[in-house]
């Protein structure tokens, strides 16, 4: 049997503007906050609820290859060199041809799907985002990203691991973990946080990279944990 590729991914998500949400929806998510500060902020925070944005960026690197690709919005093009990440092209493409394109490359699902996937809170977050948003378009998920929780054989999500699946309380981040690891952080010039004001200034490239640098650095990590803590929590 021909041993399986991992695929580490990530995704970038620009949240629909406020003003072009439907005013029942804005109300009931307003209404499910429990500060002042937090209802303030929905607005701005769009990009977290389920449906309400559009994947702008999808970045993979092949971890047994040592090499990435970026799925990037922008007029269609083939893939080509990047020279912003070493050993990494780039694609461009509608959102549908970006979805389509990532769903081509995981793979169908099965009982041994050909690529063990890997994310960082990819469970909670870009699983769950892309499976929804490319229903909404219309097109079919060739896999579940989402899975069974302690089963890390098909996808392993190193927020997960590093939580113990939910033993540990405390949440931390991808750079703080790259940090103990001592794993170079892919902090750049932009973090999550900003990737909407960035998305609406134009910078997509920095938004792709920022992404690129994710899954590198996530890929990473993985390598560090592969032979020492998966295999004792399920992986």
């Amino acid at each position: 049997m021909a041993a399986r590729s991992t695929i580490v991914y990530d995704i970038e998500v620009a949240g629909f503007p406020w003003e072009e949400v439907d005013e029942i929806t804005r109300g009931y998510l307003v209404n499910r906050q429990r500060s002042d500060a937090d209802r303030e902020a929905v607005r701005d925070r769009t990009a977290l609820f389920p449906g309400l944005g559009k994947v702008i960026a999808i970045g993979m690197w092949l971890v047994e290859e040592d090499r990435g690709l970026l799925l990037l919005e922008g007029d269609t093009a083939p893939e080509a060199a990047w020279e912003k990440v070493t050993h990494s092209k780039i694609q461009r493409g509608s959102e549908e041809e970006l979805l389509a394109r990532f769903w081509e490359l995981v793979g169908a699902a099965g009982s041994r799907p050909q690529h063990r996937l890997v994310t960082f809170n990819g469970r909670g977050y870009d699983g769950p985002m892309l499976m929804i948003r490319s229903a909404q378009l219309g097109i079919a998920p060739t896999r579940n990203l989402v899975g069974h929780r302690y089963n890390l054989t098909d996808h392993c999500d190193l927020f997960d691991v590093l939580q113990f699946q939910g033993a540990v309380r405390d949440r931390y981040s991808l750079d703080y973990w790259c940090r103990r690891f001592d794993v170079e952080s892919p902090k750049g010039s932009i973090d999550g946080s900003q990737v909407a004001k960035a998305y609406r200034a134009g910078r997509i490239e920095d938004i792709g990279e920022y992404c690129l640098r994710d899954v590198r650095a996530t890929a990473e990590l993985f390598r560090r944990l592969e032979g020492t803590l998966l295999p004792l929590v399920g992986g």
